[in-house]
């Protein structure tokens, strides 16, 4: 009998072929809008911080920080949890839920009249958060033929990475409206609703996986990204040598070693250690955790290097990040055919050195026109439009269908992990870069302020000197952030040229 497929396509089978492409279409664009949300919430809450501080919640510096990253903390706890959950139980249902709690907990978050609510309402919303990034990913696998999925899970990396542009614009333009950081929590509610019901209508279900939980290995996991999270956040406000903060790291390197120990010993863990062994999986983490570690780190400067030291308000600093974004949008439909012709460790070292190499450039732009600063933000997003899409897809197609939900929580826990100590490492360098330029000020027998606030407020230093400390507290930061990412990235790219030797 004739093989059919091997010739010419009869209509039946291009009308079967269109309407699968329009099927997969509207799924990525239903889990991109999830995506989206769950992502922007991280960078949109920032701008808000100066409402919390002056609000009737009175919160001090360091609920401040938490009221920040209990979110992420709670988010990058679950996230490998929500993902082996979708597999176990279905990734559209989750993937709903996980919506559904984004709005409770952001229903809370806007009613909360105590920090303790609101923190305990904002981690409610991050767990809620872990149900959806990691089972977009399960959804698109499963959703997508497999001779599409390499580009659909690149496109998707894209998206992901423009959630926290979206969010920082979208936050600022919603901020200057209302002048209330409520406002951001309002707002979330029927966004999360809608795409509950989006997901509902459009997502098709998925083969699940009778799957262990894992509820030892579930715990040390927990515990362990708790106990390092602790210490990345608490150790530019106590100081990297505090007991507090040591302690937290040598229980994280403990739960770590536990949780190591229990999954090599497990029949059924919930995330393999020897996956490790697989280069692909671990050039790709790996990258992922670098590249959020540089872009976080910016995204922290960036705000308040716009606001305090150009003068612009917070919707002009949201807006003016946007050519970040310009080749995230313009260019990462050529990644994978840049893949192809030139392998993927080539297509890493130029992703690393364009955002190693702008984030150094951003350094020497703080008094130069804004269109100097543009530039280099350019170069930093060429450098995020290579990666991005080339990691999501490399990451994803590591594990197997039937682990797809392990795979997008793997992603998710690195992009966090990278964010918050990208954060905190470049938070330290700018505060004692910042407080060192201020010491040697008229007066400086005077407590040297560790804050732009608090030096603003002294009436022992000049307004102007205070934004040239900061300004160059800045710089030093950004560099630091650019020669780290550069350093890192040569680890990466190390493990991805093993990786494609073993693949040939």
């Amino acid at each position: 009998m004739k093989n059919l497929s091997s010739g010419p396509s009869s209509p039946a089978a291009d009308t079967s072929t269109d309407a699968g492409l329009v099927r997969s279409g509207a799924v990525l664009a239903c889990v991109s809008f999830a995506t989206v949300l769950v992502v922007g919430l991280v960078a949109a809450i920032n701008l808000a911080v100066p409402m919390f501080a002056a609000s009737d919640l009175h919160p001090g510096a360091s609920q401040l920080l938490w009221i920040v990253d209990a979110y992420v903390v709670a988010f990058a706890c679950l996230v490998i949890p929500g993902g082996a959950a979708g597999d176990r139980f279905g990734r559209k249902g989750v993937l709903t839920a996980g919506l559904v709690v984004v709005a409770l907990g952001a229903a809370a978050c806007a009613a909360a009249p105590s920090i303790g609510l609101l923190l305990a309402a904002r981690a409610i919303t991050g767990i809620g958060a872990a149900l959806v990034l990691p089972n977009c990913v399960g959804v698109l696998v499963h959703a997508t033929p497999p001779e599409r999925r390499a580009r659909t899970l690149g496109t998707w990396g894209v998206v992901s990475g423009m959630g926290g542009l979206v969010g920082n614009t979208a936050g600022a333009a919603l901020l200057a409206v209302t002048g209330t950081w409520q406002s951001l929590f309002i707002a979330t509610v029927p966004i999360a609703l809608a795409g509950a019901i989006w997901v509902s209508r459009v997502v098709p279900r998925s083969t699940r996986t009778p799957r262990h939980l894992d509820p030892l290995g579930t715990v040390l996991l927990i515990l362990a990204t708790v106990a390092v999270l602790i210490g990345v956040i608490e150790g530019p406000e106590l100081g990297w040598d505090n007991g507090i903060v040591v302690t937290a790291f040598g229980c994280g390197v403990v739960l770590i070693a536990a949780w190591t120990w229990s999954g090599l010993r497990s029949d059924h863990p919930l995330l393999d250690p020897r996956l490790f062994r697989i280069p692909l999986l671990s050039a790709s983490s790996l990258g992922m955790f670098v590249m959020f570690f540089g872009s976080f780190g910016l995204f922290y400067l960036n705000a308040s290097l716009l606001q305090y030291v150009r003068g612009y308000s917070v919707l002009q600093a949201g807006l003016s990040v946007l050519p970040l974004a310009a080749p995230l949008l313009l260019g990462s439909r050529f990644v994978p055919g840049l893949v192809a012709r030139f392998g993927i460790p080539t297509v890493l070292t130029i992703a690393f050195a364009a955002i190693g190499s702008g984030l150094i450039g951003l350094s020497t732009a703080m008094h130069q026109p804004y269109l100097a600063y543009a530039a280099w933000l350019v170069i930093v997003g060429t450098g995020f439009a290579l990666a991005l899409p080339c990691l999501s897809a490399e990451l994803a197609v590591a594990l197997p269908p039937h682990q797809a939900g392990i795979a997008g929580g793997l992603q998710s826990i690195t992009r966090e992990l990278g964010s918050a100590l990208g954060v905190a490492v470049v938070g330290t360098i700018v505060t004692s870069s910042f407080a060192a330029n201020l010491a040697g000020s008229p007066r400086s027998h005077e407590p040297v302020p560790h804050t732009v606030a608090e030096a603003l407020a002294a009436s022992f230093i000049e307004h102007r000197a205070v934004l040239d400390a900061f300004a160059d507290a800045a710089a030093t930061g950004l560099r630091w952030a650019g020669v780290l990412t550069v350093a890192a990235g040569l680890a990466v790219i190390t493990v991805a040229v093993r990786a494609s030797a073993e693949a040939q």
